[in-house]
């Protein structure tokens, strides 16, 4: 996988300047990693949109059921699904016109990666939040 989609000034960025942040993925399960991240960014101060088919309201934040339904801007879509569908995912963050796209740990997809790169959203991939945050810090 090519370094660059870990770029640590994007990684900075991402962590410190964004305010919303859509998680693809997140339901009701607290047992989920998803969960996890999202409960840790809604911590940090950051807005959290869950998406996932239920559209189930998460952690007191509105859901829907897609990114497409989100009404609003995101800044960052955090994308917890499996690595053969990261791409659809990836896409429909591009055409909801978010700024940056995060892949988490293990979900790696670097065409998927690259036309979100193309299409002039930052990207990072393999990487885990709560990770870099605690390199921060």
């Amino acid at each position: 996988m090519a370094d660059e989609f870990a770029d640590q000034d994007v990684i900075r960025r991402l962590l410190n300047e964004t305010g919303t942040w859509a998680f693809v993925g997140l339901g009701d399960n607290p047992d989920r990693e998803v969960y996890t991240q999202a409960r840790l960014m809604q911590e940090r101060g950051k807005r959290i949109i869950p998406v996932h088919p239920a559209g189930r309201e998460v952690l007191g934040e509105r859901g829907y059921a897609s990114l497409a339904d989100v009404p609003e801007k995101v800044d960052v879509v955090g994308v917890y699904r499996r690595a053969e569908h990261a791409g659809e995912a990836v896409d429909a963050a591009i055409a909801a016109g978010a700024k940056a796209v995060w892949l988490p740990l293990e979900v790696i997809d670097e065409a998927a990666a690259r036309r979100a790169k193309d299409a002039g959203l930052d990207v990072v991939m393999n990487r885990c939040p709560a990770v870099e945050w605690a390199l921060r810090r």
